[in-house]
Protein backbone atom coordinates (compact mmCIF):
# COMPACT_ATOMS: atom_id res chain seq x y z
CA UNK A 1 0.00 0.00 0.00
CA UNK A 2 2.80 1.96 1.02
CA UNK A 3 4.77 1.50 -2.23
CA UNK A 4 1.72 2.84 -4.20
CA UNK A 5 0.68 5.93 -2.12
CA UNK A 6 4.21 6.72 -3.40
CA UNK A 7 3.98 5.71 -6.62
CA UNK A 8 0.53 7.84 -6.89
CA UNK A 9 1.73 10.48 -5.37
CA UNK A 10 5.29 10.82 -7.72
CA UNK A 11 2.51 10.56 -10.84
CA UNK A 12 2.15 12.63 -13.12
CA UNK A 13 -1.56 12.46 -13.83
CA UNK A 14 -2.39 12.82 -10.16
CA UNK A 15 -1.10 16.47 -10.08
CA UNK A 16 -2.02 18.55 -13.24
CA UNK A 17 0.00 21.76 -14.17
CA UNK A 18 -0.17 24.85 -16.08
CA UNK A 19 3.47 25.96 -17.10
CA UNK A 20 2.70 29.32 -16.33
CA UNK A 21 2.46 28.32 -12.88
CA UNK A 22 5.62 26.94 -10.53
CA UNK A 23 5.60 25.07 -7.35
CA UNK A 24 7.57 27.15 -4.83
CA UNK A 25 9.18 23.82 -3.63
CA UNK A 26 10.11 20.47 -5.00
CA UNK A 27 10.85 17.50 -3.23
CA UNK A 28 11.73 13.93 -4.96
CA UNK A 29 10.89 10.26 -4.02
CA UNK A 30 14.16 8.35 -3.17
CA UNK A 31 12.23 5.21 -3.44
CA UNK A 32 10.51 5.95 -6.74
CA UNK A 33 10.79 7.37 -10.64
CA UNK A 34 12.40 10.66 -9.33
CA UNK A 35 9.64 12.87 -10.44
CA UNK A 36 8.50 16.23 -8.72
CA UNK A 37 5.74 17.06 -6.22
CA UNK A 38 4.69 19.85 -5.52
CA UNK A 39 4.95 20.58 -1.63
CA UNK A 40 2.93 23.99 -1.99
CA UNK A 41 -0.52 24.52 -4.19
CA UNK A 42 -0.68 27.69 -2.96
CA UNK A 43 0.93 29.43 -6.18
CA UNK A 44 -0.99 27.38 -8.51
CA UNK A 45 -4.71 27.60 -7.20
CA UNK A 46 -6.42 26.65 -10.59
CA UNK A 47 -3.98 23.63 -11.18
CA UNK A 48 -5.73 20.99 -8.50
CA UNK A 49 -9.29 21.47 -7.26
CA UNK A 50 -10.60 19.02 -4.77
CA UNK A 51 -13.76 18.25 -3.33
CA UNK A 52 -13.78 16.90 -0.15
CA UNK A 53 -17.34 15.94 1.49
CA UNK A 54 -18.50 15.25 4.83
CA UNK A 55 -21.14 12.95 5.77
CA UNK A 56 -21.94 11.54 9.18
CA UNK A 57 -19.45 13.94 10.95
CA UNK A 58 -20.28 15.11 14.55
CA UNK A 59 -18.04 17.58 15.82
CA UNK A 60 -17.82 17.65 19.79
CA UNK A 61 -17.80 21.11 21.74
CA UNK A 62 -13.64 20.69 22.11
CA UNK A 63 -12.85 19.54 18.21
CA UNK A 64 -10.56 21.06 15.82
CA UNK A 65 -9.76 18.28 13.97
CA UNK A 66 -10.94 17.55 10.79
CA UNK A 67 -11.85 14.01 11.55
CA UNK A 68 -14.89 13.32 13.57
CA UNK A 69 -14.37 14.02 16.45
CA UNK A 70 -17.44 13.96 19.54
CA UNK A 71 -18.13 13.22 23.38
CA UNK A 72 -20.27 10.55 23.01
CA UNK A 73 -22.75 8.39 25.42
CA UNK A 74 -22.03 5.01 26.44
CA UNK A 75 -24.70 2.80 24.77
CA UNK A 76 -24.29 1.43 21.15
CA UNK A 77 -20.53 1.58 20.69
CA UNK A 78 -20.43 -0.12 24.34
CA UNK A 79 -22.10 -2.58 23.02
CA UNK A 80 -20.61 -3.58 20.29
CA UNK A 81 -17.28 -3.47 21.27
CA UNK A 82 -18.86 -6.02 24.38
CA UNK A 83 -17.76 -9.16 21.84
CA UNK A 84 -14.34 -7.86 20.34
CA UNK A 85 -11.47 -9.55 21.49
CA UNK A 86 -7.35 -7.95 21.30
CA UNK A 87 -4.60 -10.27 22.12
CA UNK A 88 -1.24 -8.71 23.98
CA UNK A 89 2.44 -9.17 22.86
CA UNK A 90 2.35 -12.61 25.19
CA UNK A 91 -0.59 -13.91 22.84
CA UNK A 92 -3.30 -13.41 25.50
CA UNK A 93 -6.42 -12.81 24.34
CA UNK A 94 -9.10 -10.28 26.53
CA UNK A 95 -11.83 -8.55 25.91
CA UNK A 96 -11.62 -4.81 24.45
CA UNK A 97 -13.23 -3.52 26.91
CA UNK A 98 -10.85 -4.99 30.00
CA UNK A 99 -8.03 -2.20 28.86
CA UNK A 100 -10.31 0.32 30.41
CA UNK A 101 -12.42 -1.56 33.25
CA UNK A 102 -11.58 -0.11 36.30
CA UNK A 103 -9.02 2.80 35.02
CA UNK A 104 -9.48 5.73 32.27
CA UNK A 105 -7.59 5.12 29.30
CA UNK A 106 -6.07 7.11 25.65
CA UNK A 107 -6.78 4.04 23.50
CA UNK A 108 -4.94 5.22 20.25
CA UNK A 109 -5.88 2.53 16.63
CA UNK A 110 -3.30 2.34 14.01
CA UNK A 111 -3.59 1.90 10.49
CA UNK A 112 -1.64 -1.70 10.51
CA UNK A 113 1.84 -2.06 12.36
CA UNK A 114 4.24 -0.60 9.33
CA UNK A 115 2.43 2.58 8.88
CA UNK A 116 4.21 6.18 9.17
CA UNK A 117 1.69 7.59 10.25
CA UNK A 118 1.35 5.44 13.25
CA UNK A 119 4.90 5.56 13.96
CA UNK A 120 4.64 9.63 14.11
CA UNK A 121 1.17 8.95 16.07
CA UNK A 122 2.67 6.88 18.98
CA UNK A 123 4.92 9.51 19.18
CA UNK A 124 2.67 12.06 19.59
CA UNK A 125 0.82 10.51 22.30
CA UNK A 126 3.65 9.26 24.35
CA UNK A 127 4.98 12.58 24.92
CA UNK A 128 2.57 13.48 26.92
CA UNK A 129 3.08 10.43 28.89
CA UNK A 130 3.95 11.77 31.76
CA UNK A 131 0.86 13.82 32.29
CA UNK A 132 -1.06 11.19 31.31
CA UNK A 133 0.18 8.84 34.21
CA UNK A 134 -0.15 11.75 37.07
CA UNK A 135 -4.11 11.66 36.13
CA UNK A 136 -4.07 7.63 36.52
CA UNK A 137 -4.70 7.75 32.87
CA UNK A 138 -3.38 4.64 30.60
CA UNK A 139 -1.34 4.83 27.26
CA UNK A 140 -2.88 2.00 24.79
CA UNK A 141 -1.95 0.91 21.14
CA UNK A 142 -4.20 -1.02 18.96
CA UNK A 143 -3.33 -2.70 15.76
CA UNK A 144 -5.03 -4.54 12.95
CA UNK A 145 -2.52 -7.25 12.35
CA UNK A 146 -1.01 -10.40 14.39
CA UNK A 147 0.99 -10.32 17.39
CA UNK A 148 4.55 -10.85 15.61
CA UNK A 149 3.48 -7.49 13.98
CA UNK A 150 2.44 -6.31 17.05
CA UNK A 151 5.85 -7.16 18.57
CA UNK A 152 7.80 -5.66 15.87
CA UNK A 153 6.23 -2.30 16.23
CA UNK A 154 7.00 -2.19 19.88
CA UNK A 155 10.54 -3.06 19.69
CA UNK A 156 10.92 -0.70 16.39
CA UNK A 157 8.98 2.64 18.42
CA UNK A 158 9.72 1.63 21.58
CA UNK A 159 6.24 2.74 22.58
CA UNK A 160 6.04 3.80 26.07
CA UNK A 161 2.20 2.45 26.25
CA UNK A 162 0.85 -0.65 26.28
CA UNK A 163 0.45 -2.52 22.30
CA UNK A 164 -2.07 -4.64 21.52
CA UNK A 165 -2.72 -6.93 18.22
CA UNK A 166 -6.33 -7.78 16.79
CA UNK A 167 -6.02 -9.88 14.51
CA UNK A 168 -9.88 -9.74 13.20
CA UNK A 169 -10.17 -6.23 12.79
CA UNK A 170 -13.30 -6.49 15.07
CA UNK A 171 -13.07 -3.56 16.85
CA UNK A 172 -12.29 -1.30 13.66
CA UNK A 173 -15.51 -2.74 12.74
CA UNK A 174 -17.19 -2.30 15.75
CA UNK A 175 -16.08 1.35 15.95
CA UNK A 176 -17.16 2.03 12.47
CA UNK A 177 -13.95 3.81 11.32
CA UNK A 178 -13.83 4.61 7.81
CA UNK A 179 -11.68 2.38 5.43
CA UNK A 180 -11.66 2.87 1.38
CA UNK A 181 -8.79 4.22 -1.13
CA UNK A 182 -9.98 7.92 -0.93
CA UNK A 183 -9.39 7.63 2.50
CA UNK A 184 -6.16 6.66 2.28
CA UNK A 185 -4.97 8.44 -1.08
CA UNK A 186 -5.36 11.88 -0.20
CA UNK A 187 -3.30 15.64 -0.83
CA UNK A 188 -3.26 16.49 2.94
CA UNK A 189 -1.81 12.79 3.98
CA UNK A 190 0.86 13.01 0.22
CA UNK A 191 1.80 16.36 2.12
CA UNK A 192 1.80 14.84 5.63
CA UNK A 193 4.26 12.12 4.09
CA UNK A 194 6.84 14.11 2.83
CA UNK A 195 6.89 16.02 6.18
CA UNK A 196 7.09 12.61 8.07
CA UNK A 197 9.83 11.32 6.04
CA UNK A 198 11.77 14.78 6.66
CA UNK A 199 11.79 14.57 10.65
CA UNK A 200 13.15 11.13 9.84
CA UNK A 201 10.02 8.73 10.40
CA UNK A 202 10.26 5.94 7.81
CA UNK A 203 7.82 2.90 6.96
CA UNK A 204 8.01 -0.20 7.58
CA UNK A 205 8.08 -1.91 4.39
CA UNK A 206 8.38 -5.44 5.33
CA UNK A 207 5.55 -5.06 7.78
CA UNK A 208 3.22 -3.23 5.27
CA UNK A 209 3.71 -5.60 2.98
CA UNK A 210 2.43 -8.78 5.22
CA UNK A 211 -0.56 -10.90 4.37
CA UNK A 212 -2.46 -9.51 7.11
CA UNK A 213 -1.94 -6.05 5.30
CA UNK A 214 -2.11 -6.53 1.68
CA UNK A 215 -5.26 -8.79 1.92
CA UNK A 216 -7.17 -5.61 3.76
CA UNK A 217 -5.53 -3.39 0.76
CA UNK A 218 -4.05 -1.14 4.10
CA UNK A 219 -6.98 1.14 3.03
CA UNK A 220 -7.82 1.14 6.57
CA UNK A 221 -8.03 4.12 8.85
CA UNK A 222 -8.25 4.10 12.58
CA UNK A 223 -8.80 6.47 15.38
CA UNK A 224 -8.23 7.17 19.57
CA UNK A 225 -11.01 6.99 21.94
CA UNK A 226 -11.02 7.83 25.75
CA UNK A 227 -13.09 5.71 27.96
CA UNK A 228 -13.32 4.33 31.29
CA UNK A 229 -13.53 3.66 33.84
CA UNK A 230 -16.55 1.29 34.09
CA UNK A 231 -16.64 -1.10 30.93
CA UNK A 232 -19.52 0.80 29.43
CA UNK A 233 -17.85 4.65 29.78
CA UNK A 234 -16.45 6.07 26.23
CA UNK A 235 -16.49 9.43 26.52
CA UNK A 236 -14.78 10.74 23.27
CA UNK A 237 -14.33 8.92 19.99
CA UNK A 238 -12.60 10.57 17.05
CA UNK A 239 -12.36 8.98 13.86
CA UNK A 240 -9.82 9.93 11.16
CA UNK A 241 -11.24 10.96 8.58
CA UNK A 242 -8.44 10.09 6.52
CA UNK A 243 -4.62 9.03 6.86
CA UNK A 244 -2.57 10.98 9.14
CA UNK A 245 -5.46 12.59 10.56
CA UNK A 246 -4.19 13.40 14.38
CA UNK A 247 -7.00 15.12 16.37
CA UNK A 248 -5.07 18.11 18.64
CA UNK A 249 -3.40 16.77 21.38
CA UNK A 250 -5.25 19.34 23.79
CA UNK A 251 -8.56 17.67 22.39
CA UNK A 252 -7.42 14.45 23.93
CA UNK A 253 -6.14 16.24 27.17
CA UNK A 254 -9.19 17.86 27.61
CA UNK A 255 -11.15 14.81 27.27
CA UNK A 256 -8.86 12.42 29.61
CA UNK A 257 -7.51 14.80 31.86
CA UNK A 258 -9.37 17.48 32.88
Amino acid sequence: MAATLSASLTSNSALPQRKSCQPSRVFYNPRCRKIPFSYSFSHCKNIVKFSLRRTGVVVSAISGSPGIGSYVESGNTADLLESVKVFDLNGDGIPISDLWKIRKAVVAFARHFGCVFCRKRADYLASKKDLLDASGVALVLIGPGSIDQAKAFSEQTKFQGEVYADPAHSSYEALNFVSGFTTTFTPKAGLKIIELYMEGYRQDWNLSFQKDTVTRGGWQQGGIIVAGPGKNNISYIHKDKEAGDDPDIQEILKACCS
